[in-house]
């Protein structure tokens, strides 16, 4: 079993991306789903795998990435690319062209977790400007080889277990 934390949409900030590092130092794997709005090589973006969002504009952020955990593929994007404010259509189009088991993205704001079609889709909120809630929120995987433990923590009151749930893989 490995974890992964998943933030998007900090946009500027740096303090909460460190300490969220710091209060889960048992975390594998740091996932920045863009629009840090922070330099690539900032040192609140260190030892985190990030992708370039809609307000990032300084250079050397992909637009993708693939990450490979306990031998599932996790795509990680921003999702302003695929339109995901109005549609999963898109990227579940990008996600199967690419093998994914699981997709991290962020860009709307809201915070949500659904199975389509066999692939896991999670949007971990945002750490600054959240919509439709007012919580602060990221996520915490627990990949096994045949199912995702989600929890969701807010930034200042920490995991809040009603959201809590298990999907298969």
């Amino acid at each position: 079993m490995k974890k992964v934390l998943v933030v998007s949409d900090s946009h500027g900030l740096e303090a909460p991306l460190s300490v969220i590092k710091e209060r889960h130092s048992d975390v594998d794997v740091f996932i920045h789903c863009g629009d840090s709005e922070l330099p690539k090589d900032d040192k609140a973006l260190k030892g985190y795998i990030t992708v370039g969002g809609n307000c990032d504009f300084n250079p050397g952020y992909p637009n993708e990435e693939i990450i490979e955990v306990e031998g599932k593929k996790i795509f990680v994007t921003h999702g302003h690319l695929f339109s995901v404010k109005s549609t999963l259509m898109n990227i579940q189009y990008r996600a199967r062209e690419v093998g994914a088991d699981m997709v991290c993205f962020g860009h709307s704001h809201l915070l949500g977790a659904e199975m389509s079609g066999g692939i896991l889709f999670m949007n971990p909120g945002s750490l600054r400007l959240p919509k439709g809630m007012k919580e602060r929120t990221y996520l915490i995987l627990k990949v096994e080889k045949d199912k995702v433990q989600l929890s969701v923590f807010d930034y200042e009151r920490g995991e809040l277990p009603d959201l809590h749930r298990v999907f298969p893989l």
